[in-house]
């Protein structure tokens, strides 16, 4: 929205308060209730007026105005926001261009950006089919454990057992080493490697710490827990609601409701739904890339594909599903914001015969967190009440590292600078506490930087050059001088003989003739000079004054400068390449002709000459 809109939302509602308040005749303060979200969003025609389409278009817009519910005086930080962001409260009953700020910023419900359907219609102001089309064309694809080269700064990946393809990276930039985990977990599931162990230490481990200090139960016993909650509620004629994400866990607990189903002939009869389209089209991945998961589906593959369910169906929307007995739906959102499992939710709450299972991550400020606790009642969509009766389990499932999974890691890892992030404020103070303590009898560094906080640490890197080729043939002896060109790539230096360089890098050597020729060289008469000159472009006079002294005359201009600075690197080089007269007989007889002579020669001989030089 601060894209969409060209300054952050606070700042631009306040610049327009404050420009109004001063252009008013009235003496009474402009508020933000004068004002309508139309006049806010800046050349942005009018979205789409269907009811529904408005409430979820206003939640995209809630969004941005959040920060205002937060902290007024300053942007707020995210954790802040996604706070703000989970509140839920009754709908708005007003069309969206009638909408007043004042009203929007006191109004309760605020939708997950994640879950509105009017996203693309923002995003459409920010860029096109074209734009996405060009991006996807930037897209390199790699392996793990590919070695690839950007400027000098090499990166590979490793396995991160969070979700099919999920990868930890490892960047190596002039020999420090960063690891960063992004989303990962230690433990090996039904489809999935666990993470992997480096077989070195990194300079910098960046770790998320979305658990904190918080432990797993062992998954025999979550997956049995959960097992006998559905089955006990399908046996008393209940509903079971799953709230899951589409990716990932979604594909972990189909996987173990159809062994499951497979194994208990008594239950072949009750349906299972999986309602989310995005799940569906991330099933033909998971179908694809068997190769890519663990020796279980390896060996199961072996018979048929374990993600050809045979007791599990889609569902599409609320329109299609018959509602007539016992049934089990897994459905997005996870965090029962909005979506098929929020219709779901609401049908099904009062009933004390049904149950909610909630298999992951529990966002605070969500739904989901709310009914965790417990409360006698939940607010509906619509703004009404209703009796929360229904059953309510937490079944974690997550696929992200408790501390003992993330303790071992890093103990096996042991990098000396670790940075937190991708967690809870309180609870990664906790986590920061705890592995302070483990570490405490070694030099570790331990950071968690808040959202935007940069992090700032210095290395002192020793240069050091590698001789190869032929200078490599020999060991030098103390204070032997070795000759031989200095070559660097990216942050590496190697000294070589010229003959390799051809051979251990993309450079040659090459001969090239340069020849110094002055066209107009004229003789200045002796009564003009009182001695040889001569006259070089009509710029220059250059006169000899004895064996050892040249004098150079010239008018300073663009022209002559050049001129005299070419003059004059010849001179200067005269002891090295240049061409000499050599006397044959010192006993000769040198008369004041032949000094004159022989100086005109030398003059000229640095005015035509050739040399070599190497690139």
């Amino acid at each position: 929205m601060e894209i969409i809109m060209g300054r952050h939302p606070g700042e631009l509602i306040s610049s327009l308060l404050s420009s109004a308040s001063s252009s008013s005749s009235s003496s009474l303060p402009v508020t933000a209730d004068h004002w309508l979200l139309n006049d806010v969003i800046d050349k942005c025609p009018s979205p789409p007026v269907d009811e529904m389409g408005e409430l979820e278009v206003v939640g995209a817009v809630k969004i941005a105005l959040a920060c205002l519910c937060v902290n007024p005086q300053s942007r707020p930080t995210m954790q802040q926001i996604d706070r703000a962001l989970s509140m839920q409260g009754p709908p708005l009953s007003k069309p969206f261009s009638m909408i007043t700020l004042g009203e929007l910023l006191g109004h309760g419900a605020v939708l997950s950006l994640g879950s509105c359907s009017s996203l693309p219609y923002f995003l459409e102001k920010i860029c096109d089919e074209q734009d996405i089309l060009h991006s996807i064309d930037k897209i390199e694809v790699i392996d793990f454990h590919q070695i690839l080269e950007v400027n000098g700064i090499r990166f590979w990946c490793y396995t991160a057992g969070h979700v099919l393809g999920a990868a930890m990276f490892l960047v190596d930039i002039a020999g420090v080493r960063v690891l960063y985990t992004g989303d990962y977990s230690r433990e090996e599931d039904r489809h999935l490697h666990a993470a992997e162990i480096l077989q070195f230490s990194p300079d910098f481990c960046i770790i998320e710490s979305t658990y904190g200090v918080q432990l797993h139960q062992p998954r025999n016993v979550r997956e049995k827990r959960f097992t006998d909650v559905i089955h006990s509620t399908i046996s008393r004629g209940g509903r079971v609601l799953i709230p899951a994400f589409a990716l990932g866990r979604a594909q972990e607990l189909l996987l173990i409701h159809d062994e499951y189903w497979s194994n208990h002939p008594e239950l072949h009869n009750i349906p299972i739904y999986y309602a989310s389209p995005l799940a569906k089209r991330c099933m033909a991945v998971y179908q694809t890339y068997i190769n890519s998961m663990n020796e279980r589906i390896h060996n199961e593959f072996a018979n048929s594909n374990p993600f050809d369910f045979k007791h599990i169906s889609p569902l599409k929307s609320i329109e299609n599903f018959k509602d007539v007995g016992p049934s089990v739906v897994m459905a997005c959102l996870s965090g029962l914001q909005s979506g098929l499992s929020r219709q779901l939710f609401e049908m099904w709450c009062s009933d004390k015969k049904n149950a909610c299972v909630i298999p992951g991550y529990v966002v605070e400020g969500t739904l989901t967190k709310t009914i965790i606790n417990e409360p006698k009642e939940v607010t509906l969509m619509n703004g009404l009440t209703a009796p929360l009766n229904m059953q309510v389990h937490y079944i974690s499932f997550s696929a992200h590292a408790d501390f003992a999974q993330t303790s071992t890691f890093l103990k096996e890892l042991m990098p000396p600078n670790i940075i937190l992030v991708h967690g809870e404020a309180n609870e990664m103070g906790r986590f920061k506490q705890k592995l302070i303590t483990q570490f405490a009898d070694r030099n570790t560094k331990i950071i968690s930087p808040k959202n935007c906080q940069s992090v700032e640490m210095y290395f002192n890197s020793e240069k050091m050059e590698k001789t190869i080729g032929r200078l490599a043939e020999k060991t030098p002896e103390v204070g032997e001088t070795v000759s031989g060109l200095l070559v660097k790539k990216a942050f590496t230096y190697q000294i070589m003989a010229p003959d390799d360089l051809h051979i251990f890098s993309q450079l040659s050597t090459a001969n090239i003739s340069l020849k110094q020729i002055f066209e107009s060289v004229e003789s200045l008469p002796d009564e003009e000079s009182e001695g040889p000159a001569f006259r070089v472009h009509e710029q220059l006079t250059v006169k000899y004054e004895s064996e050892k002294h040249i004098s150079l005359h010239w008018r300073s201009d663009p022209i002559s400068d050049m001129v005299s600075d070419s003059v004059l690197a010849l001179v200067l080089n005269i002891s090295r390449e240049i061409p000499k007269v050599v006397v044959e007989s010192e006993e000769a007889t040198k008369t004041e002709e032949e000094n004159n002579k022989k100086a005109e020669k030398v003059i000229r001989a640095l005015l035509a000459c050739d040399y070599q030089c190497i690139t």
